[in-house]
């Protein structure tokens, strides 16, 4: 059989975990982990407003759509002015009187 090593916690200075709840921290670990924290605050932030415009995108083209239908459905109606004609031939064939 193979040698298996035990695997633990490195031994390089560079590579060795820090729980900052339990030890202290020196003032360069902690600027370090602002750095770092604040690099992925930039890549998430990047992606995140690649996916805003993107849908906002989506919504406009949606409400735009809407708007365009309404005003294209609206312009087809007729109604009233087929109301209109028949309230005009509905006077011109009634019969005059005095009142009219």
């Amino acid at each position: 059989m193979a040698d298996k090593e035990v695997k633990g916690e490195s031994e390089a200075a560079f590579a060795k975990r820090i729980d900052p709840t339990k030890e202290p921290l020196s003032e360069q670990q902690i600027q370090f982990i602002r750095r770092v924290e604040l690099e992925q605050w930039k890549r998430k932030t990047q992606k995140l407003r690649g996916r805003n415009v993107a849908t906002g995108l989506a919504i406009g083209a949606l409400v735009m759509g809407i708007y365009g239908y309404t005003f294209y459905s609206v312009s087809q109606e007729r109604i009233m002015d087929e109301l209109d004609e028949e309230a005009k031939t509905a006077r011109t064939r009634a019969p005059k009187t005095a009142a009219n």
